[in-house]
């Protein structure tokens, strides 16, 4: 059976790794995107430099219509998914909770969690042989982020809980639900929270007085 994975949020940090890893273990691979049409085109044009196969799609995966045109492209193109990496998330600037909007929280739930759900229905109801699902949550979810990213780490929370209920709920088809929670990653995310050079900050607090890198994931996810 051909193995086709969609990557979430697959143009940049950990969902391009993962891709591009992905790829040289024979998977063909969509990479979606919302807005950086570059950088997601630079992904696949790696991959197939590789002789690997890969498309790029532009969908906000928080939008159920564009989640349905995401794998109706892939369904056309590559066939039908056999592998989901939800690896989509947003991170806005540090805020204490006394000081976030309605607007603020539900566009980072939405965005990170039920872009998740949406994109898990649509795997499922092309799983009719089995396959693979892996969320990517955070280390967030246990540490809570205090007076930086609460809501990122609640809706990191929401997607363990998703995790374990999809996980059994979809067993008896075959179909494998798990999570990777990330700690402190060297990618471009804690830019869009205001601090791009978190990781440097912290990085005396990590046992290994360093940060992960976006590879070091790719491979957990692949596992």
């Amino acid at each position: 059976m051909n193995s086709i994975v969609l990557v979430t949020g697959g143009s940049r940090g950990i969902g391009a790794a993962t891709a591009k890893y992905l790829a040289t273990q024979g998977y063909s691979v969509c990479v979606n995107y919302i807005s950086n049409e570059i950088e997601a085109s630079k992904v696949v044009e790696q991959i197939k430099e590789n002789g690997g196969t890969a498309i790029a799609v532009q969908a906000d995966v928080s939008h159920e219509e564009d989640v349905i045109r995401l794998f109706n492209t892939i369904d056309h193109s590559l066939g039908r998914i056999t592998h989901l990496v939800n690896n989509a998330g947003i991170l806005l600037p540090q805020m204490r909770v006394s000081e976030m909007t309605a607007d603020r929280i539900n566009k980072v739930l939405m965005t990170n969690v039920t872009s998740y759900f949406l994109c898990c229905r649509e795997a499922i109801n092309r799983m009719n042989k089995g396959g693979a699902i892996v969320n990517v949550s955070s280390a967030a979810a246990r540490l809570g982020s205090p007076c930086e990213y609460v809501d990122y780490a609640a809706s990191k929370g929401a997607i363990d809980t998703l995790t374990t209920g999809l996980s059994l709920e979809v067993a008896n088809k075959n179909i494998r639900v798990n999570c990777v929670r990330p700690g402190f990653i060297e990618t471009g995310m804690h830019a869009d929270g205001g601090e791009a050079n978190r990781v440097e900050r912290i990085k005396s607090s990590i046992p290994l007085k360093r940060g992960g890198k976006p590879e070091e994931v790719a491979a957990c996810i692949a596992f």
